[in-house]
């Protein structure tokens, strides 16, 4: 498994027990099927008041443990209106069962879907915590692509607390996308391909950025 930067292996936690790998939680929920009863895909911005926007995203979960990348990739392209399969996401990854290397990886599929070059970048929180500048800049891409209509995809790792008072572990790394934000963008909408039950939720921007710290997000 690399180690370097963001260049490291995202699996689920389903994916850390096949390979031996240790971490809380039930192992069951990553190899949940996809989801085909969900409503119809909502590609426009839903406008609220005080700093909130919300894109409709035509979820679906990913089909094993290690395709939590192009699943995550899949659901973020879906709040465009578009329609892609998981397994020509997970081709153009190079995704394997070590899963997608980093968000380097995703992040020319994202531009090559979306149809522009530079609709997307990616970005690294290098260091083991986010500081304030970062998680300050997280707030501000997050808000900024949202608002383009598209959604963030980030590579995290480990545990965090969802607003609800929930817990998310991904101790070997796990993709995510975030589709909307509240309160001027202190609090985020996670599209969770892990497990359907836990589809969303909503997490604060400094959870979020602690959560992806040594990795990085793909944004506008």
């Amino acid at each position: 498994m690399r180690t370097d930067l963001i260049r490291k292996t995202a699996l689920t936690a389903a994916g850390l027990a096949f390979t031996g790998g240790a971490i809380a939680g039930p192992v069951t929920t990553a190899f949940a099927a996809p989801n085909t009863s969900k409503p119809a895909s909502q590609t426009q911005t839903d406008r609220k008041p005080a700093g909130e926007r919300q894109l409709g995203v035509r979820y679906e979960a990913q089909p094993n443990f290690y395709y939590c990348g192009p699943a995550a990739a899949r659901n973020a392209l879906s709040v465009q209106g578009k329609d892609i399969s998981v397994d020509a996401m997970a081709k153009e990854m190079g995704t394997t069962e070590a899963g997608t290397n980093s968000i380097n990886d995703i992040t020319p599929v994202l531009n090559k879907e979306t149809g522009k070059n530079d609709a997307y970048r990616s970005v690294e929180i290098s260091t083991p915590d986010a500081d304030d500048k970062q998680t300050d800049q997280l707030r501000a891409d997050v808000v900024k692509t949202v608002d383009d209509g598209r959604a963030v995809v980030a590579n995290i790792a480990g545990t965090t607390t969802d607003t609800d008072g929930g817990i998310h572990s991904f101790e070997g790394g796990h993709y995510i996308s975030v589709v909307g934000y509240r309160d001027n963008g202190n609090t985020v909408k996670i599209a969770d391909s892990a497990n359907p039950d836990t589809a969303s939720y909503w997490i604060s921007v400094e959870h979020l950025a602690d959560w992806i710290a040594t990795r990085g997000y793909a944004t506008s």
